[in-house]
């Protein structure tokens, strides 16, 4: 399964990328991560958190933790995180890219078009509803971001 949404902030990248570089700031924006906990790694080791995913279906929720890393990362550009258990044990992929994007030909305060896309090969979550659910949750997101970014004082 892969998803992909855009929306456009009224906000310059460096005000959104905070928001999208660091998963721990991800529930206050996106329902889909139920909660983001940065967890300690060694020197040299990229960013990790404790994600836990979760999606409602009418009475029902479906929820799954994952320890995601941030694996590239450009300042007020992009971030990539990618799933990296430390079970031993082979696990589904979940790849989260984000990209912002402005034209600041136009002007140093032009709007973010933010781009995110998800990637999941698993079985878990595929497949009529919840693929659905899931979809549905990031493109809220959308909305819980411009909200987020248009409470935060410009330069």
């Amino acid at each position: 399964m892969h998803t992909t949404e855009s929306v456009v902030v009224d906000a310059t990248p460096d005000v959104v990328y905070p928001f999208v570089a660091d998963l721990g700031a991800y529930p206050a924006w996106m329902r889909l991560v139920h909660a983001a906990e940065p967890l300690t790694v060694g020197d040299g080791e990229p960013p990790a958190w404790s994600v836990e995913i979760r999606a409602q279906v009418g009475p029902f929720a479906r929820s799954k933790r994952l320890r995601m890393e941030r694996v590239d990362a450009v300042p007020d550009s992009s971030a990539v995180f990618e799933r990296a258990e430390v079970d031993g044990r082979d696990h589904a992929r979940w790849a989260l890219r984000v990209e912002l994007e402005t034209d600041s030909s136009i002007s140093d305060r032009s709007p973010t078009t933010v781009t995110m896309h998800l990637a999941y090969d698993g079985r878990l979550w595929t497949g009529g509803v919840l693929a659905r659910v899931l979809d549905d949750q990031v493109r809220r997101g959308r909305d819980g971001l411009i909200d987020l970014v248009s409470d935060v004082p410009t330069r």
